[in-house]
């Protein structure tokens, strides 16, 4: 048998190693993060009815009327952190609102009246899952943690390709390398759940790493600006309004309106409110769906808050926005529709699996190499077999 080289046995050792070590921290973090991909269509029907309102053609509140009326149902609350305000004109506003008692949670306004509709705590148990995900629950030791899993992770999907790689490409390392032998024994078909699957989950599983060390490390984070066009350090805020006390704001929602008409693809709008007393202008990013931290589709607007006035931001402003919001909407799934989480949802449930199908893999190595060492005897005659066995490699 040729003897493998030095590069191979040292990414064998690569792929290995660091995985087996981190296998369980692994399975946990991608496991959350694959539970958090359907959390809008879960909000959504957690919601139910308060998600519609009856519209008998009256006019819609002003906005600022609106988080009047949220101020005081919820005295003890900062403002809400955004609202999401739909092109129908049969929806209800949502707010993201936070109580350090109860936690995170969606209250549902309806815009005519200003009342209070439903307050949901689902979100809350994303929220969680989401700091799990990001942070295991520990703040600082636990981004970590994270972010070096992470760099594990995206190593092992490297280094996996080089050994997937077959080195003739012939019709049976094709057959071995795109198609799973479902009616193989249990040993083969783990093999293929690991080798196949995780070539067809590559892709998305190193766009999936690498934007979660964007979002993990703030100097990654601040390069990636900077490459595209945009400002880490934010100077183009200091060039915007701020608030003028005594002066009344415009209604917001015609503002929005205006743009739903201009924008024919958009159906959601997501307006920042959290610094809306100490800003002279209302930030709003038109969609088609408007995620937890991403958009599909987005159209950043600013608008100056007390003449209505379309406000033309720098470049750097717009690229700041729409580039934070293409790592989220990658990292999230939010890309394509459905589509993205449909795939980003079935990559998270390979991901999660890779650390699992790997570690049967090697354990089965291990228990062969126990074995072997127990001899038989040279003159005892070997039956020749017919059949052609896969040969599974080493160290994958």
């Amino acid at each position: 048998m040729k003897k493998k080289s030095v590069f191979s046995r040292v990414v064998a050792w690569i792929h290995l190693w660091p995985s087996l070590v981190a296998a369980v921290l692994l399975v946990f973090i991608s496991l959350t993060g694959t539970i958090i991909v359907f959390a809008d269509e879960i909000l959504n029907l957690s919601a139910g009815e308060a998600r519609y309102v009856e519209n008998n053609g009256q006019e819609k509140l002003p906005f600022e009327i609106l988080l009047s009326a949220y101020r005081s149902t919820y005295p003890k609350r900062n403002d809400p952190g955004y609202a999401v305000i739909y092109k129908e004109k049969n929806r209800s506003v949502r707010l993201n609102s936070y109580d350090k008692e109860t936690g995170l949670s969606f209250v549902y306004m309806d815009p005519y009246t200003g009342e209070v509709l439903k307050e949901d705590g689902t979100i809350y148990f994303f929220y969680i899952v989401a700091h799990l995900h990001g942070m295991l629950l520990w703040h600082g030791v636990g981004e970590w943690i994270v972010a070096i899993c992470t760099i594990v992770f995206l190593i092992e999907l490297i280094t996996g390709l080089i050994l997937w790689w077959p080195k003739k490409w012939t019709k049976s390392t094709r057959n071995a390398s795109f198609k799973i032998k479902w009616d193989a024994k249990f040993k083969r078909l783990n093999y293929d759940l690991h080798n196949v699957l995780g070539f067809y989950s590559l892709a998305l599983g190193i766009v999936l790493s690498v934007t979660g060390l964007i979002i993990a490390f703030k100097p990654i984070a601040d390069i990636t600006l900077n490459s595209f066009g945009g400002e880490s350090e934010r100077t183009w805020e200091e060039s915007l309004p701020e608030s003028r006390p005594g002066k009344t704001p415009v209604n917001l929602f015609g503002a929005i309106d205006k743009h739903f008409a201009e924008q024919t693809w958009a159906k959601e709008a997501q307006v920042r409110t959290y610094f809306t007393q100490k800003e002279g202008y209302y930030l709003f990013s038109l969609s088609r769906q408007v995620g937890l931290k991403s958009c599909d589709g987005f159209f950043p607007v600013f608008v100056d808050k007390y003449s209505g006035q379309e406000l033309i931001p720098t470049k750097e402003a717009k690229a700041n926005i729409k580039i934070d919001n293409v790592y989220w909407s990658l990292h999230m799934g939010t890309w394509f529709g459905l589509i993205g989480k449909i795939s980003t949802f079935i990559a998270g449930i390979i991901g999660t699996t890779l650390p699992i199908t790997g570690f049967l893999i090697w354990w089965g190595r291990r228990k062969k190499k126990k074995t072997g060492g127990k001899t038989t005897s040279t003159n005892t005659p070997k039956k020749k077999n017919s059949r052609t066995k896969v040969k599974i490699p080493a160290n994958t």
